[in-house]
Parts: C-alpha cells; structure tokens; sequence
C-alpha cells in the first residue's frame, strides 16, 4: 500500500485562519473520532490553538466499543483534559456540552465576567476537528437548524462560518485540518478505515483487506455474524475478503469474485456502523 499524504491547499489556509481567529474566541470544542481518538486528533493543535481552554468531544461514540470509549474519556481525564462521549447526528451527550464548558472548561472566565458584571456577555467557542469528524452535524444538532452543509466525505467544510445559538453561545466553524505529513502510516491507515482520508487516493482492496484482517483478530464474532463466515488461524486480509464477496455472490465472469465490490461493501457497512460498535485503537497503558 503506498504511502498515505492528504494535505489540499485549503487546509493549509485554514492553519493560518485558525492561528488568525484564535483571539476571538473564548475556548476551542475539538471533535475527535472515538473509534480513532488518537489517530483522529491533529498533532498540530495544541500549538496551533496555543493553550487557549479546550474540550475534547468523542464523536460518533454510538459507532464505537463503549468499553473503549469510556478509557479513552478515563485518559483524557488523566492527561488534565475534559472529554464528553457524544453523537452528533443523534445529539446523545450534546446536553452536557455548553454547560460543562461554562461550569469547568471556562470556570475562571465565567466567575470573573460575573464579578465585573458582564453575565451578558457571550461564550465564543472555536470548532475545530479533521475533515469529516462531525463539526457540521454539532453546528445543526446544536443551532437546532441546518446551518453547515454536512456530507459523508471529507473536506465539505471549506470556509469558517460563525453560528449562534439560542443561550448566548456562538459557534466559529473552521473547515476541516489535517497535518502535511503523516510520520505514523498506522494512524493514515485508521483514518481512511474511518473515510476521513478520501478513498480517491487509496487502493481500497489493500483497505479492506488490512481491516478485515483486524476486525479478524479484534472483533471477530462481529464479522462473523455480519458476513455468515467463518474465520481460519490461516486467514489473511485477502482471504477474509474473498470469502466476504463469495458468501455475498460478488462474482464476475469465470467465477472469479469481485474484490473491488466486497472492499466497497466491508467499507461501507463498518463506516454505517453495520459491522457492530468498533473502536481501532486504545488508549496508551498508564507506566
């Protein structure tokens, strides 16, 4: 599989707008992807949002292994960072956002505009979160109407846009980042399981058959149960895929079966979360 690069120009743009707005907002909502929190978050925003408070939604968590999910929020929380479990298609945990923004991330801020008589004044928040993570469903979910144009592919977003909400909150949307080089290719390759690095650019065979052989060893009854396989010690990724198109009658002219329609098939249904809640990595082990 070739190596995975991804940076469009209008990514770099919106490095420098974010470096460019940071001042008018009071804390940054960073959405990452709770199957992929580590993977998913961008190593560049900490410098990038240069210390300003910060929340750290796990989105999409009604797709990932709640067990997971629950030590990712368990390390965030070690690691001094508040960290909320939602879904913002459905809104399941978006309640909790504004409020523990207000009563925790933003404490300080709150208690010393209420000593100063400024209880009116409103919270400005910076979403920020790599391409196709969710930032346009909060922005709707939140609003309560459709005000981001929201698709299941990356880069939708490609201009800021600020949103007001109904208690005093307003929202600065920025277009999805990612970094200009991926070090860790097993991060690249979480990402485009996910569909957050366009599937233009890869091979989706080889995709396919490196999650398969994951799911193999992580989540097999799952993959079992969706594809009514079975799963051999001896299996590897292209022959999980091959028995996947021939159980689904995938096959082509000399009964040769159609790899490239059970790779689109295997995507597709882990990304709709068909294959069963799924995370791709865990948090690293406390020393």
């Amino acid at each position: 599989m070739k190596v995975i690069q991804w940076f469009p120009g209008h990514m770099a743009k919106t490095r420098r707008a974010i470096k460019s707005n940071l001042s008018l907002v009071d804390a940054v909502v960073e959405i990452i992807d709770a199957r992929t929190p580590m993977s998913s978050r961008n190593p560049e925003i900490d410098s990038l949002t240069s210390g300003k408070p910060r929340i750290v939604l796990l989105n999409k968590c009604d797709l990932a292994d709640a067990n997971a999910t629950s030590a990712w929020v368990n390390y965030f929380s070690r690691e001094n960072v508040t960290a909320l479990a939602v879904d913002c298609k459905s809104g399941k945990g978006l309640n909790k956002l504004l409020p523990t923004m207000k009563a925790t991330v933003l404490k300080e801020l709150m208690e010393k505009r209420s000593k100063n008589g400024m209880t009116g004044a409103a919270v400005r928040l910076m979403i920020l979160g790599i391409p196709n993570v969710g930032k346009s469903s909060l922005i709707n979910r939140l609003a309560g109407s459709k005000r981001a144009k929201v698709e299941d592919r990356p880069g939708v977003t490609r201009t800021k846009q600020w949103v007001k909400l109904k208690d005093n909150t307003e929202m600065l949307d920025m277009p999805g980042v990612l970094w200009p080089k991926f070090e860790d290719q097993s991060a690249a390759i979480r990402l485009a399981f996910t569909g957050a690095i366009s599937d233009d650019i890869l091979d989706i065979e080889t995709l396919a058959m490196k999650l398969l052989a994951y799911l193999a060893e992580n989540y097999p009854e799952p993959l079992k149960e969706r594809y009514k396989i079975d799963i051999d010690e001896a299996d590897d990724g292209l022959a999980l895929l091959e028995k996947v198109g021939r159980k689904r009658g995938m096959m082509i002219s000399g009964g040769e079966i159609n790899t490239e329609r059970a790779a689109i098939t295997v995507l597709d249904e882990f990304r709709s979360g068909k294959l069963g809640r799924i995370t791709l990595e865990l948090p690293p082990v406390k020393e």
